[in-house]
C-alpha cells in the first residue's frame, strides 16, 4: 500500500469508527428515521453545492440510476438497521459486527463477478478467521444472554450492503466525482426518510439535549460527508475489496469509544472473538494488487 493509501486508510477507518458512538448519543433524543434523515440532509447540504462548483454534480445526475443503487445499498438499508440495532446492543458491538464486510466483499467478487483472484489462500483465510471470530463472539454472548441475535442479524445485513456498495461504485461510478455521487445519493436517502422523520423532528428538537444535537451534526458532516469523500478516494487508490478492510479499524475505534466513554461492558464474547478478528485483519491485508474492476 502506498503512503497515500495508508493515510486515506487511516482517516477512513477513524471517521467510520466514530458513527457508532455518536449514534448512541443521538438516540438519547432522536428516533432512528430522524437520525438517518438529519445526517443525510446535512451531508447533502454541504456536498451538493460543492459538487456543483467543482463540476461533480452533472456527471452524478447523468449516472443517477447507479447513484441511487449506491445510496440504497450503502445508506437506506444499512443506516436504519445499524441505528435501530443500537437501541438494543452496544455501539462497540455494532462496530465489531461490521467487521464482516470484507468477508462479504470477497464473496461478491468471487461468486458474482467471477474474480478468482479474490480467492487467494492467505487473504481468504484471514477473512474467514476474522468472520469466525465475529461468529464466536456472537455465539458466546447469545448463550450467556448478553445480546439478542436478532439485532446482531440486523447489523450483519447492514454489513452485506456495505460490502456491495463499494463494488458498485468502483465498477459503475469510477469516473464520477465522489462529491457528486455522495451528495446526490444522500439527498435521495433524505427524501426517502422525510415522510417518517419530518413529523417527529419538531418535537424531538424541542426536547433534545445539546449532546444529541452535537452528535447529529458530527454524524452528518464528519461521519457522512467527509468520511465518504475520503472513502471514495481510498477505493480509487487501493481497490474496493482492500478498502473494506477499514472495517477492522472502525471496530477498534468503536470499541474504544464505547468502553471508555459509554461504559459499555467487556463481555466474554469480546474477549474470545477480538483476537481472531485481529489475526484475520493481519492475514487479509495482503500485498496483492487489487483487480481493476473499473475496466470490467
Amino acid at each position: 500500500m502506498t503512503q497515500k493509501g495508508i493515510i486515506l486508510f487511516s482517516l477512513a477507518g477513524l471517521f467510520w469508527g466514530l458513527p457508532y458512538f455518536f449514534i448512541a448519543l443521538a438516540l438519547e433524543s432522536f428516533s432512528t428515521p430522524s437520525i438517518v434523515f438529519l445526517r443525510t440532509t446535512l451531508g447533502a447540504l454541504v456536498l451538493i453545492p460543492y459538487a456543483a462548483m467543482t463540476g461533480g454534480l452533472r456527471p452524478a445526475l447523468k449516472a443517477w440510476p447507479y447513484v441511487l443503487v449506491f445510496g440504497a445499498v450503502e445508506m437506506v438499508g444499512p443506516w436504519f438497521l445499524i441505528t435501530e440495532a443500537e437501541k438494543h446492543i452496544s455501539s462497540g458491538l455494532a462496530g465489531l459486527l461490521i467487521a464482516t464486510v470484507p468477508f462479504f466483499a470477497v464473496a461478491v467478487l468471487a461468486i458474482f463477478l467471477k474474480d478468482r483472484k479474490a480467492l487467494k489462500l492467505k487473504p481468504l483465510s484471514g477473512m474467514v478467521i476474522g468472520f469466525a471470530g465475529v461468529a464466536l463472539l456472537v455465539g458466546v454472548d447469545s448463550f450467556t444472554g448478553a445480546i439478542n441475535p436478532l439485532y446482531v442479524l440486523m447489523v450483519v445485513l447492514a454489513a452485506v450492503g456495505y460490502s456491495v456498495a463499494p463494488i458498485v461504485a468502483n465498477i459503475k461510478l469510477h469516473e464520477v466525482p465522489s462529491s457528486g455521487v455522495i451528495g446526490v445519493s444522500m439527498a435521495f436517502v433524505a427524501i426517502v426518510y422525510s415522510p417518517f422523520a419530518l413529523p417527529r423532528i419538531p418535537g424531538e428538537f424541542a426536547e433534545a439535549s445539546g449532546v444529541s444535537l452535537m452528535a447529529v451534526v458530527v454524524l452528518g458532516l464528519v461521519c457522512s460527508a467527509a468520511a465518504f469523500v475520503i472513502f471514495f478516494m481510498l477505493i480509487k487508490e487501493i481497490g474496493p475489496a482492500k478498502a473494506t478492510l477499514i472495517t477492522y479499524v472502525n471496530t477498534a475505534v468503536a470499541l474504544l469509544l464505547g468502553i471508555v466513554f459509554l461504559r459499555e461492558p467487556i463481555t466474554i464474547g469480546l474477549i474470545v472473538g477480538i483476537p481472531l478478528i485481529t489475526i484475520g485483519l493481519v492475514m487479509a491485508g495482503g500485498r496483492d494488487r487489487e483487480p481493476e474492476l473499473s475496466k470490467a
